[in-house]
């Protein structure tokens, strides 16, 4: 399946390639272009502050107006090599000296200003560019005369240059853009080969092939972590897959057997006429098996619940030691029928739901007396040395749990062995709920077993505690 409406990664890189190098061509254009300008300016103004002070020099050595015409001469032969240069000096409103024939702007030649006019720059009528500065200049002549002198030079070959160098820039970025985007493109692709890698080797993963992981040593540092996190919820679902489908057995054939029972026990009565009292008893087997039935279905219920997180607490303030003695009182008949010794050590408050809590603490007692052995004892410690949790622990005497077995003894339906496969009316999901009940709680059940003596602890945190 193709996706539409996102772009690619690779598209993406390639933009911000060709996007930063157009990006840092054009600074650096507009950069060089501006530091050209700015230095043509100062080859201009240092050539026309150099023309200006020679023109003040030749004037310093007028004395009369008779003077003004060996001046021309002078300054026609001084200004000599410069065709692009225009000089104008005007005395008393009477233009006494010019070169060329274009003309000053009259902003320039004011004869009013005292001091040196700013670089003016302006168009001729041909197409021609001046950059140009004027100044006042005193004459040698007695009365103090002054002139107004204004220096210029012709542009045009500066703006023909930069044009064309503009030209070339934008040609230059427009190219690199293209070549960034190609080259971007290229190593996009490149870097991103790792990802199509992964996205293959994650194609080849199916419901019947969980094992397969990806490779972690082939792909870069960068990835690595992305590949790890993966494999991991290949792991998770590896065995969620398995514990369904090993739950989805165990149902079939847990609800097999009652089922087989009923519809043989119904087939046989059915036969041939029976009297009332064999009816009656058939009738009462198979309520023994529908309640077998209904209490299965509710337990399973119950953790169905549990794994959506819709089972909440009614939390209480409870005697854990008054709530294991009512639970004893209980089970105080068939643990002498065993001969097994029941002892209650210890003591502590807990906030919990008690429905909830005494269905745990008959669950774990059940199965500790299934699972003693004769003549064998029963301790439950309460502990509560730890300031943040609060621990239930069950220890029978009996055969040892192989450690193979312990991480799943909290599975749905699973049991250890066939010698412990039905000892009672369980349908193996006993300590499944009582997990359950102890998540919903914020705390834990755990199981060991060494030694021929089995523990199974409920750990409270004393943070749910009012």
């Amino acid at each position: 399946m193709r996706l539409t409406g996102s772009k690619s990664i690779t598209f993406r890189l390639t933009l911000l390639f060709a996007a930063v190098s157009t990006t840092v061509l054009l600074f650096l254009g507009v950069l060089v272009g501006a530091l050209l300008e700015q230095h043509f300016e100062e080859l201009d103004m240092e050539l026309l502050t150099g023309k200006l002070e020679l023109i003040q020099h030749a004037l310093e050595k007028v004395r009369s107006p008779q003077d003004f015409e060996p001046l021309r001469q002078h300054l026609d032969d001084a200004l000599v090599g410069h065709p692009g240069l225009l000089v104008s000096v005007v005395s008393n409103g009477r233009n006494v000296y010019a070169t060329g024939e274009d003309t000053f702007p009259s902003s320039l030649l004011l004869t009013d200003r005292t001091k040196r006019v700013l670089p003016v720059v302006w168009e001729e009528s041909q197409g021609r560019h001046y950059r140009g500065i004027s100044a006042e200049v005193r004459t040698g002549m007695t009365n103090s005369a002054s002139a107004m002198v204004g220096v210029a030079t012709e542009t045009s070959h500066h703006a023909h240059f930069m044009s064309s160098f503009r030209m070339t820039l934008w040609s230059v970025v427009g190219f690199a853009a293209l070549v960034s985007g190609l080259l971007g493109w290229l190593a996009a692709r490149r870097g991103l080969a790792p990802l199509r890698e992964i996205r293959q080797e994650a194609a080849e993963i199916t419901a019947n092939r969980l094992d397969h992981r990806l490779s972690v040593a082939s792909i870069p540092v960068e990835l690595a972590e992305v590949a790890v996190t993966l494999n991991a919820m290949l792991a998770r679902l590896e065995e969620s897959f398995r514990r369904l489908s090993d739950f989805s057995s165990d149902l079939a054939h847990e609800l097999r057997t009652p089922v087989s029972n009923l519809l043989t026990q119904t087939q046989v009565i059915l036969t041939r006429h029976r009297t009332p009292d064999e009816y009656r008893e058939v009738l009462a087997s198979n309520v023994e098996e529908f309640e077998r039935l209904s209490r299965m279905l509710s337990d399973m219920l119950f953790l169905a619940k549990s794994d959506n997180q819709l089972i909440v607490p009614n939390r209480e303030k409870i005697d854990l030691r008054e709530e294991v003695g009512s639970v004893f009182e209980f089970y105080e008949a068939l643990a002498e029928e065993k001969n097994i010794r029941l002892t209650l050590i210890g003591d502590g408050l807990i906030s919990a739901d008690r429905l909830m809590l005494r269905r745990a603490i008959n669950n774990l007692l059940s199965n500790a007396i299934r699972h003693s052995s004769s003549d064998g004892s029963i301790t439950v410690y309460i502990d509560n040395s730890d300031e943040s949790v609060t621990i239930l622990r069950v220890e029978n005497t009996g055969e040892t749990i192989p450690p193979e077995h312990l991480p799943r003894l909290f599975d749905r339906f699973y049991r250890v062995e066939a010698s412990r496969r039905r000892f009672s009316d369980g349908a193996g999901l006993g300590l499944a709920i009582t997990q359950s009940i102890m998540r919903a709680h914020g705390g834990g059940a755990f199981a060991y077993s060494e030694g021929h003596l089995t523990q199974f602890d409920l750990r409270f945190p004393v943070a749910g505690y009012d």
